[in-house]
């Protein structure tokens, strides 16, 4: 009779190698998506709806003001000095008013500008931009007129070759209620 050959240890064939590598390339893998999303939180959630609705009713009052007050806008970037300029027309004449750039995605490019209001001519605001702001933006003017804040905003393609007009589109989110 022939004697039975040992077998050759665990750790000596390829199988159980290639499948430790599997669950460890795994195990890997979970980990670095948890620290990923732990370390970046998605911030375009917003837990209170309730109050989200009530500053949207907010918001189409002040565009209505502002439509009410037949108010346009044309604002221009100048990309070497930093100015922004702001020719505004209608029957609203603040001595400041406040532009908002707002990125859609990346919060952290997001411009607030105060324009102030410029003796050399009716309408005409003057304020600075600190940095370059290019693409797609959501851009808010806020101004007061009496004891009420009007509001215009738009989402536009900000270059600084080409002037932004506000106010020329239709207001969007009140067509239901027209007067």
């Amino acid at each position: 009779m022939s004697s039975a050959t040992a077998a050759s240890p665990w750790y000596k064939h390829l199988w159980p190698w290639i499948i430790i590598a599997i669950l460890a390339c795994s195990v890997t893998l979970t980990l670095s998506m948890v620290t990923i999303a732990v370390n970046n939180p998605d911030n375009l959630v917003n837990d209170n709806y309730y109050e989200a609705g009530k500053g949207i009713n907010r918001s189409l009052d002040r565009e209505r003001l502002a439509q009410t007050l037949q108010l346009r806008a044309r604002l221009h970037l100048d990309e070497l000095t930093g100015e922004v300029e702001l020719q505004l027309t209608g029957n609203s004449g603040p001595a400041t008013l406040e532009l908002n750039l707002i990125s859609p995605t990346q919060p952290e490019k997001d411009r607030k500008i105060v324009l102030a209001r410029s003796d050399t001519g009716q309408g005409r605001y003057i304020g600075q931009v600190a940095d370059k702001v290019e693409g797609r933006r959501f851009v808010e003017l806020l101004g007061v007129e009496g004891d009420q804040t009007w509001r215009m905003f738009e989402e536009e393609e900000v270059s600084h070759d080409k002037d932004l007009l506000l106010g020329d589109e239709p207001l969007q989110g009140a067509e239901d209620l027209k007067q």
